[in-house]
C-alpha cells in the first residue's frame, strides 16, 4: 500500500471514532460516508477482549497455560507460557495490534500457522518483535523488529524503547504481505514469488517443507522466554 493510501486509512479511522461519539454530519443516518465507515467497523473482529484469554490456546493444545495472563487489560506473557494461537483460522486478512517488550526481549507475531508441527515457525511466517538496541538479533536487520524473520529486512528501525507500545499492521492478500510498524511500511513481499523462493532456499527454512506453503492458518504469539505484552488485537478478513 502506498503512503498516501495509508494516510487515507488513518484519516478514515479517526473519522469513524468521531462518528461513533457524535453525529459526523447533519442527518448522519442517511449519510453514505457514515454507512461505509460503520460497515467497515463492523467487519473488524476483536481477537482479545481485554478481560480474558478467550479465543487463544497453546499451540497444538485445547487450553492456554497460566504463563499468559491478562494484566491491566493487556495479554501478557508473565512466565513460561508457550506459544499461543488463535482458535480460528484466517486466510486473507488485515491484522492490527500493539506490542511492548521488556529490555533485551524477543517475541514474534506469526500467521498461516498449521497444526501438528513441533513449533509454530515450522509453517508460519513471522513479523519479529524485539528490543533492537539490546538483543543480539537487533544487530542483524534481517532478524530485527518488523522484519519478515530471516528473509526480508525492514527499511528502517522505527521501534520505540522497551516498555513503550509499538503499533503493528499486517496485511495479507493474495500472497502479498505488508508489515507496518508505527505507521511505516517497513517491508513487503509476495509469498511464492521467485524472489521469495530464492530467499527461502538460502535460509534455515529450506529444511522445513511446509514453511510458508499454506494460504491460511492460525495467528500465533511467541513465547521466547521474555516478558512481552499485547493489546488492541483485532482482525478483519479481506
Amino acid at each position: 500500500m502506498k503512503t498516501s493510501q495509508a494516510l487515507i486509512v488513518a484519516a478514515s479511522a479517526l473519522f469513524l471514532a468521531a462518528c461513533n461519539s457524535t453525529p459526523c454530519c447533519s442527518g448522519c443516518e442517511e449519510s453514505d460516508v457514515c454507512l461505509v465507515e460503520e460497515s467497515e467497523a463492523a467487519s473488524w473482529q476483536d481477537l482479545f477482549d481485554g478481560e480474558s484469554t478467550a479465543g487463544w490456546v497453546n499451540y497444538n493444545q485445547d487450553t492456554i497455560s497460566d504463563g499468559w495472563q491478562v494484566v491491566d487489560g493487556e495479554l501478557t506473557m508473565t512466565g513460561s507460557g508457550g506459544d499461543i494461537v488463535t482458535e480460528q483460522v484466517f486466510g486473507d486478512f488485515e491484522l492490527m495490534l500493539d506490542w511492548k517488550i521488556a529490555e533485551n526481549g524477543n517475541s514474534g507475531i506469526f500467521f498461516n500457522v498449521l497444526d501438528g508441527q513441533d513449533a509454530v515457525w515450522r509453517t508460519g511466517i513471522e513479523m519479529q518483535v524485539l528490543d533492537n538496541e539490546r538483543h543480539y538479533d537487533g544487530k542483524n536487520p534481517f532478524t530485527s523488529a518488523g522484519s519478515c524473520y530471516a528473509l526480508y529486512e525492514p527499511v528502517s528501525d522505527v521501534t520505540k524503547k522497551p516498555g513503550e507500545w509499538n503499533s503493528v499492521r499486517i496485511v495479507h492478500q493474495d500472497s502479498h504481505v505488508e508489515h507496518w510498524l508505527n505507521g511505516t511500511l517497513v517491508c513487503e513481499y509476495t509469498i511464492g514469488s521467485d524472489e521469495w523462493n530464492q530467499l527461502v532456499s538460502e535460509s534455515k527454512f529450506n529444511e522445513m517443507p511446509l514453511f510458508g506453503k499454506s494460504a491460511q492458518g492460525r495467528i500465533a504469539l511467541q513465547d521466547h522466554g521474555d516478558l512481552v505484552a499485547y493489546r488492541n488485537i483485532r482482525i478483519r478478513e479481506i
